[in-house]
């Protein structure tokens, strides 16, 4: 895909990585960004940075008709970068890993569902993409954040099912699995010393412009997705329909 021109739409693109890609898809040459964010006070720094270059749209992705509101005002989308996610600390063991997954498939899980089909019919009509913010932990399940990573396996089956549904239609759906990195979330978990998340950002434009199905921007990731790449390559991607 040709950046140039082109409008996106992120949510959670307030700060971390949602932020980041804001950068990463102006400097490739995006025309306009809508911020879609839950605080509309949140995004008065990148006001300040790009001025009605961007928008702030108010969203609740956990909410389906506050999705289905916010697709009806950005009509002209040609990317949606489904970046809205939340992390808990839970292992199964846990007391409180019940409320923690629901929390989290409320937000990651429903929220992607609730995403994608209320911008189907738009990125269909503008033969656009949508990238999805999936994890090292959809593939590799870590014990400490097990419901966080349950909800990531999830959303990255759901971006396989989309793929094969909206490719046809001449929709590009791309999965992006960071693995730690420098965001409020990763240093609340501990990842001090991880990579920023630029990284991610250039690594989302970049699979923009390629189409790749998978990405796996940094060190961490890349380790992953060097051993998982026989399995993607001829389970993920291999034509084997039931």
């Amino acid at each position: 895909m040709d950046l140039q021109g082109k409008t996106a739409l992120i949510t959670g693109a307030n700060r971390g990585i949602g932020e980041a890609t804001v950068d990463a898809l102006f400097d490739k040459g995006v025309s306009k960004v809508y911020l879609a964010v839950r605080d509309t006070e949140s995004t008065t720094h990148l006001h300040d940075k790009y001025a009605d270059k961007v928008e702030t749209l108010q969203v609740d992705v956990t909410d389906k008709a506050s999705v289905k509101s916010l697709a009806d005002k950005a009509t002209d989308t040609h990317i949606v970068i489904n970046n809205a996610g939340i992390m808990k600390h839970e292992s199964p063991l846990s007391e409180n890993a019940e409320d923690a997954l629901r929390s989290e498939f409320e937000v990651n899980v429903f929220g992607l569902i609730h995403v994608a089909q209320a911008f189907e019919s738009t990125l269909v009509a503008n033969k656009g993409a949508i990238v999805q913010l999936n994890s090292i932990a959809s593939v590799k399940t870590f014990g400490d954040i097990s419901t966080y990573c349950a909800s990531k396996a999830a959303t990255y089956s759901l971006t396989q099912g989309l793929r094969e549904k909206l490719s046809e239609k001449g929709v590009a759906v791309i999965s992006i699995h960071p693995g730690p990195i420098g965001t409020d979330m990763g240093k609340n978990a501990g990842f001090d010393d991880a990579p920023g998340p630029e990284v991610v950002a250039n690594a989302i434009a970049e699979a923009l412009e390629s189409e790749d199905f998978h990405t796996f921007p940094d060190d961490t990731a890349k380790q992953i997705g060097d051993a998982y790449e026989s399995f993607a390559e001829n389970i993920i991607l291999g034509d084997m329909s039931l």
